[in-house]
């Protein structure tokens, strides 16, 4: 049995990003900060809502430091170091590793995409890079491959792949992969409309772009689940039920960086090629948020 890295809510925390498009760290450690506050169980830094695609190698590696030193050991920080190229994946491992993170969240590679036993491959020799425990990342509507259950069966057999974020929203897959892996590997939802049912299954948890905005509800829904008051959290998640699905009425991070913009942290925008929010889904997702008093 491996250790798990967390139980509960992980953000996936967004990057800010200053006028000019750099990144603005004062911003980052202010929401570090809420999040921790509000009771967030993990921060989940450079990952898809990171804007990782559009930091340079220097920024990668200076939000990663920055995270773990202004997280200070309170909860675990989690590295975003995936590649469609398997040696830069284990060079930023690696360097992950040497600044501090607790661990890694490593995506399936990308554009190129690979069979299963190049997934294996590429896996494994990742793992074989580090000393911290990997969670492999499986959103196939970008990456454009899916992990399969019996490779994924096969690489929770590798001492240093802990975990999976599923995040291709088949929970039938999310099922067989808990029976196919047991206490080999914890899985963890990579969509929040999916956090009860992936959690009924056996799952430890979300890795969440709701928590940047709502973390103690995103906390409280997976920790009465962890406690098995399933009609408890299933009553939270439909009251944010619309909100959530606004956070992705344009493409990640898009929605998610305008919301926290309306509540007043300053993020500012994404990087090209993604644009701003048009008008309409603006006040669409501002209308959400009114209703959960997340503006006025």
């Amino acid at each position: 049995m491996k250790n798990t890295i967390f139980t509960g809510a992980g953000v996936a925390i967004v990057t800010p990003m200053n006028a000019d498009g750099s990144v603005n760290y004062n911003k980052l450690g202010q929401l570090i900060d809420f999040n921790i506050d509000n009771g967030t169980d993990a921060i989940i830094i450079c990952g898809t809502t990171g804007e990782s695609a559009t930091l340079s190698d220097e920024e990668h590696i200076e939000c990663i430091r920055y995270a773990v030193e202004k997280t200070q050991k309170r909860v675990p920080v989690i590295a975003g170091t995936g590649s469609n190229d398997t040696a830069y994946a284990i060079k930023l491992s690696k360097e992950a590793e040497e600044i501090g993170a607790d661990a890694l969240l490593v995506v399936t590679p990308y554009y190129n995409k690979t069979s299963q036993n190049g997934l294996i491959r590429h896996f494994t020799a990742v793992a074989d890079s580090v000393n911290i425990p990997i969670i492999l990342y499986n959103v196939p509507s970008r990456t454009g491959v899916n992990i399969a259950v019996d490779t994924i069966a096969e690489l929770s057999k590798h001492p240093n792949i802990a975990a999976v974020k599923e995040a291709s929203g088949n929970i039938s897959q999310v099922a067989k992969i808990i029976a196919a892996c047991g206490e080999n590997l914890d899985v963890y939802s990579g969509n929040d409309d999916q956090i009860i049912p992936i959690m009924a299954l056996g799952g430890k948890g979300v890795i969440s772009v709701l928590s940047n905005c709502m973390p103690f509800e995103t906390h409280e829904i997976c920790a009465l689940c962890l406690e098995n008051k399933y009609p408890e959290a299933r009553a939270k998640a439909m009251q944010l039920l619309e909100f959530t699905g606004d956070l992705f009425i344009d493409v990640n991070p898009i929605p998610v960086k305008e919301a926290l913009n309306i509540m007043g942290f300053e993020v500012g925008e994404c990087r090209m090629p993604l644009a701003p929010l048009s008008d309409k889904n603006r006040e669409i997702l501002k209308g959400s948020m009114k209703k959960l008093g997340l503006v006025k």
